[in-house]
């Protein structure tokens, strides 16, 4: 592939004005400007938009911070990204961290170094806190809730959307409820571990640690808390997890072991992925591509240096044959 001195070459012109006619310059005479148009098409010339995009302060390409690519959760809110960064021209790179706190800070090094111009953190491992120091470092948003205003978040109003699943369960006259979490210490978690506590309180039962199962995020983590569930003493009578690959691991493990769903075991859960609506398994619906999509377009605005916003996605209860 040519550069611009073997253009200029072969143009019979000077690399000034190979430059000058790349950029659009005004000042180069029709006639040269033809000749080396011509020359750039003959030998298959490409611009090195990397470099032009840094002349210009931009590199036109922004960083999707996420634990894995496995979970249908993390490919939807990666679809919604990529549909708008996709009508806007603008490419991401993708920094699959395992919750790895080295990992998302080599993330901000990139946004530091100019890399790329913001960051989206589909979820991270970083407490807010310590993502404080990084504020300055160049514009990214979270897609979770935070009670920290500086920064830009896009989220599912976690706390409100537990809470809609479990008084639907008590409604249903369940009073013994276990969760699944994916991580304690998360900030989704919390806020779900908070609306749990809140609406065994207001039944009159204890709070059990024993019935929160944590590490809940595949189908196989589903058929371990099944067995987890099979072997307990005293059984839950619903389970209301995070994610619907959990949810179905569950069912299929119920079903191979004869258990009756919902008779004796209630099953609740969230996303409304595909797989939820085969088994017919309840589940809160959230839009996650429509999250993905709003947060590309959050991080566009604080890249043109509006301030930080926080956005929520609705929710609604998806009542099956699991409940």
């Amino acid at each position: 592939m040519a550069n611009i001195r073997e253009i200029a070459e072969a143009a019979g012109v000077s690399i000034t004005t190979v430059s000058r006619v790349l950029n659009g310059h005004p000042y180069v005479k029709e006639e040269k400007r033809q000749k080396v148009l011509e020359t750039i098409e003959r030998l298959e010339y490409a611009r090195n938009m990397h470099a032009v995009h840094l002349s210009k302060g931009f590199s036109n390409m922004i960083g999707v911070v996420l634990p894995t690519i496995s979970l249908p959760y993390f490919g939807e809110l990666l679809e919604g990204i990529a549909e708008e960064a996709a009508k806007e021209g603008v490419h991401f790179s993708l920094y699959q961290t395992n919750y790895q706190l080295e990992k998302e800070i080599f993330a901000l090094e990139q946004l530091k170094q100019r890399q790329v111009d913001g960051l989206i953190f589909c979820s991270k491992a970083m407490s807010d806190e310590a993502l404080l120091d990084w504020r300055e470092t160049g514009p990214f948003i979270l897609c979770q809730d935070s009670g920290e205003q500086h920064f830009a978040t896009v989220s599912i109003p976690h706390k409100e959307a537990f809470r809609l699943g479990l008084d639907f369960l008590i409604e249903k006259g369940h009073t013994k409820i276990a969760i699944g979490l994916a991580r304690k210490n998360g900030m989704n978690s919390h806020f779900r571990l908070k609306a749990y506590k809140e609406a065994l309180a207001a039944i009159g039962e204890p709070y059990r640690e024993e019935w929160v199962f944590e590490r809940s995020l595949t189908i196989t983590d589903g058929q371990k808390l099944f067995s987890e569930w099979k072997g307990m003493e005293e059984k839950p009578t619903a389970v209301f997890v995070a994610n619907d690959q959990v949810s179905a691991g569950i069912f299929l493990e119920a079903q191979r072991h004869q258990v009756d769903i919902p008779g004796s075991l209630a099953i609740l859960s969230c996303d409304n992925q595909p797989i939820s609506e085969v088994l017919g398994i309840s589940t809160i619906e959230i839009n996650i591509k429509e999250m993905g999509k709003r947060a590309f377009r959050l991080l566009q605005k604080r890249i043109g240096g509006a301030g930080p916003e926080k956005l929520t996605v609705p929710y609604k209860l998806i009542k099956r044959a699991t409940v």
